[in-house]
């Protein structure tokens, strides 16, 4: 499994519809298409969310981002990650 960084920005009108009905669809998106959610957070400043997800695959993660655009109106930025461990291994 990978580590992505996910991004979510509102689109408008869709802060009339924050629920915890939505939270859920999003969670059920993810697993889904083959992830899990670690956290998600509620931001204030350019981005309104960031969720930390587990893919096994970029496809996976891709195609979660693009549904939730869709289907809950939020803009997702996706961003692989890894530890500093990991990074550090790599030099």
């Amino acid at each position: 499994m990978s580590l992505y960084l996910m991004y979510g920005k509102y689109n408008p009108g869709a802060l009339q519809d924050i629920s915890p009905d939505r939270t859920e669809k999003a969670r059920d998106l993810v697993q889904e298409n083959g992830g899990s959610i670690k956290s998600c957070y509620a931001l204030l400043g350019e981005n309104d969310l960031l969720f930390v997800v587990n893919f096994p695959s970029i496809k996976g993660v891709v195609k979660a981002s693009v549904e939730m655009g869709n289907l809950l109106g939020i803009s997702f930025s996706t961003i692989p990650a890894i530890t500093v461990d990991e990074f550090d291994k790599l030099f």
